[in-house]
């Protein structure tokens, strides 16, 4: 080629030839550039044959791999080498089944969007992917990715958009993570994450959204996020945060959505809050902040949404905060300390209002009835009346459709009634008495059927005080107790409900029991005493291996609790929404718990001397032990059943499980139980709330949902046939017992039946199985749960 030149340099001259060999180069770069595309492309097309993405066997013309550059799932570029692929099996549109295991991604070196949801895909796929230099859309969201995010990911430097949520990620995040400077949307949540946020994080400047929620983060909220000026949304809830919330988020200037929720966060909700101006929706709920409400965040004129609930605030509630502003939508305030009165005027119309589980008192408010959607003030300390528009019963308010006032008690004393207050004087002493000679009866009564087969079994009496223990080793006494809760230290705390909180003890013998001791206020009010008389009663009475056991009771210088079986594993609440625990909680573990609850319901419902309506099943009163074994607890609310009587009284049950008929029923039977039950056994499949499914059974919007597609996305699908069956089989029964019409669910004596009865194998698979076809007659015909 040089002799070429040279010679016809000399020829033609410097200026000809040289634009003869850019001709030359020109014509030879093209021709070597169109082999390396042919080669390309070969190379797409037999990678997508290899992973079975098309059967071959049934091609249909619209899938020809000649013309997958019009699939729906493709799109190439101008030359036509594959630049995205977008593949959603919660949405399939493609005719085979893509095996990834065999699918060389590393193939596709055009590829810039690649889109992959409800998949199983290998661990390996991450590092092939961390290969594609050119990509700047990345989603690998509900694929059961079981891997570490590896270091090579930070090679992925023209990433924009990066989300791995709902998968089984482990480890802790890369500090590679800096070189994806380019990012705007980063999302890692529902994974099993841990470790620190790693500094390098402050050089995603570019992010505008972000969420490493429902994780296992430790260590402190990093205060250098403020440098992430660009954020409008942070997500950083359901971790192991600790420490305080920082207060340079308040730098976040750009910041709509702030959710801090379900972490260990302590300390003040910082002033620097109050500073961003365009908030619509602030979540610091579930955490153990203190100090005063913050008053500043009536300063965020735009918050729709605000949740501060289930921690340790103090004060009153903020005059300046009713009107908030004209776009609230919801406010939580629930399980505070919050004390004084609701602020008699209430001007702007609001969607929801929670301010249940606090000391508030006082008179009612009127202009509670300007909220549209529902009002929450139970549990507090607040006097009579409750206004009328209000009333469970009141047909008028059609805006209000949702109440809550169950287990509402107000104050006996009414401050203008005088004559009222004589009466209370004259009753509580009376009924103070009553509940020394119930206790003592009882406790007289335990002591001698059982003293021939306990070891030592006593009632002592210590200067009027009563402290009875029965079924148990009789060496128990109160001194023991407070010693042992260190005088109900709130460290020895385990929870708290609506009638007192629940104290974890190691007594002297090594015994471990659990302690309900009622709040301080509740031991001044009557209807507390019959809620506590009407849990001995009931709880001394039954036996059963799904109902929690009591050892006894207290009743010492006004102070009352309960002495329980202890049961490691907490609530059935608090194992659904802790990650860790859920993946330890699988399917069989599931249906058992299910199962016992069923159980305990039909044993209360049918085989109990006078039937008992429990009024409070949900997730919260159902107690599991270290062998994942389920025990009904929280009998405060139940009741016996009189089937001669109208069996109306005040709504009583937990917000989201109370029977639809409530809202313009006052009646109770057995079946406001079984709805409830319904919504605990499909809580227990889908690992939440089915808060959405519920609202949905009214609308043809269920047809086309799969079971497998609302099942717990944190535990794999079960492959095994039994397991398969049980599953179906508690989803059948679950739609069942929550039919709008109460007449239309079984009884829990036939649910129960139903779970003992042999069955015979399905031979639908899960994967087929819709949400409407559970309600079918035929499904619960094959359950034996057909009739009520």
């Amino acid at each position: 080629m040089n002799l070429i030149k040279y010679l016809v340099s000399n020829f033609f001259g410097s200026k000809i030839w040289m634009l003869f060999f850019l001709i030359w180069d020109l014509i030879v770069g093209i021709q070597s550039a169109a082999t390396v595309t042919s080669h390309q492309l070969q190379m797409e097309a037999n990678a997508i044959l290899n992973s079975g993405w098309v059967n071959i066997d049934n091609m249909v013309p619209d899938y020809n791999i000649s013309n997958r550059c019009n699939w729906p799932d493709i799109t190439c570029n101008e030359v036509g080498s594959i630049k995205a692929i977008n593949i959603d099996n919660m949405m399939p549109r493609y005719t085979g089944t893509v095996l990834f295991e065999r699918l060389n991604l590393s193939t596709f070196r055009n590829l810039e969007s690649l889109v992959v949801i409800g998949h199983h895909l290998p661990k390996t796929i991450l590092k092939e992917i961390c290969l594609l230099s050119k990509l700047t859309h990345l989603q690998l969201s509900r694929n059961y990715l079981e891997s570490q995010v590896p270091h090579s990911l930070g090679n992925l430097s023209k990433l924009t958009h990066l989300n791995l949520s709902n998968n089984i990620l482990v480890g802790k995040l890369p500090p590679s993570i800096e070189n994806l400077s380019k990012l705007t949307h980063l999302d890692l949540s529902a994974n099993s994450l841990k470790g620190q946020v790693p500094p390098s994080i402050e050089n995603l400047r570019q992010l505008n959204y972000l969420n490493i929620s429902f994780n296992f983060i430790q260590g402190s909220i990093p205060p250098e996020l403020w440098l992430l000026k660009n954020l409008t949304c942070l997500y950083l809830s359901n971790n192991r945060f600790k420490g305080e919330i920082p207060s340079s988020l308040g730098n976040l200037k750009q910041l709509q959505v702030l959710d801090i929720s379900h972490n260990n966060i302590q300390g003040s909700i910082p002033l620097e809050l109050g500073f961003l101006e365009y908030l619509s929706s602030l979540d610091l709920s579930h955490n153990r902040l203190n100090g005063n409400l913050p008053i500043f965040l009536s300063n965020l004129t735009q918050l729709q949404y605000l949740d501060i609930s289930h921690n340790l605030l103090i004060g009153t509630l903020p005059s300046n905060w009713f009107p908030f502003n004209n776009y609230l939508l919801s406010m939580d305030l629930s399980h505070n300390l919050i004390s004084g009165k609701i602020p008699s005027h209430i001007e702007d119309v609001y969607y929801k209002l929670n301010l249940s589980n606090n000391n508030l008192s006082g008179t009612i408010p009127q202009s509670l009835c300007n909220f549209y959607y529902y009002v929450d003030i139970s549990y507090n300390c607040l006097e009579d009346p409750i206004p009328n528009c209000l009333q469970p019963s009141n047909k008028e308010n059609n805006n209000l459709t949702v109440i809550s006032f169950n287990q509402f008690h107000p104050w006996p004393i009414h401050k203008k009634n005088k004559k009222l207050k004589h009466i209370v004087v004259i009753v509580l002493p009376i009924l103070i008495l009553l509940v020394l000679v119930f206790s003592l009866l009882i406790c007289l009564n335990l002591h001698h059927n059982f003293r021939n087969k306990l070891d030592g079994n006593s009632t002592k009496t210590k200067n009027g005080d009563m402290f009875c223990i029965w079924n148990y080793d009789g060496k128990i006494a109160y001194d023991d107790i407070v010693r042992a809760t260190e005088d109900f230290d709130m460290r020895y705390c385990i929870g708290t409900g609506a009638y007192g909180s629940v104290y974890k003890a190691q007594l002297p013998s090594g015994k471990v029991v659990a302690l309900k001791k009622l709040h301080g206020y509740e031991e001044e009010v009557p209807s507390f005493d019959e809620s506590f008389k009407n849990e001995v009663k009931i709880l001394s009475e039954i036996k059963h291996r799904h109902i929690v056991k009591l050892y006894g009771f207290c009743l010492h210088k006004r102070i009352m609790f309960l002495i329980y079986q202890y049961m490691e594993k907490g609530s059935l609440f608090s194992v659904l929404y802790d990650d860790v625990e859920a993946v330890e909680f699988k399917w069989r573990k599931r249906v058992n718990t299910i199962k016992g609850v069923a159980f305990a319901l039909s044993y209360l419902h049918h085989d109990c001397t006078a039937p008992i309506m429990h009024r409070d099943v949900s997730s919260s009163n159902i107690l599991l032990n270290y062998e994942w074994q389920a025990s009904v607890c929280d009998f405060g609310t139940a009741r016996l059943l009189q089937y001669n009587s109208s069996n109306r009284t005040i709504v009583a049950g937990t917000i989201g499980y109370i029977a639809p008929e409530l809202a313009y029923t006052m009646a109770v039977n057995e079946k406001c139980d079984v709805y409830s039950f319904g919504v605990v056994a499909l809580e227990a499949l889908v690992g939440r709330h089915p808060e959405d499914i519920l609202s949905s059974l009214q609308s043809n919007s269920t047809q086309s949902v799969k079971l497998c597609q609302v099942l717990d996305q944190r535990l794999p699908l079960p492959n095994n046939d039994v397991v398969i069956r049980d599953i179906i089989h508690v989803a059948v029964v679950a739609f069942a017992c929550l039919n709008i019409n109460p007449r239309s669910r079984p009884t829990m004596k036939r649910v129960s039946q139903s779970f003992v009865t042999e069955l015979t194998p399905l031979s639908i698979p899960l994967s087929e199985i819709s949400v409407q076809q559970l309600m079918s007659q035929e499904l619960k015909g094959l359950f034996y749960i057909g009739n009520p």
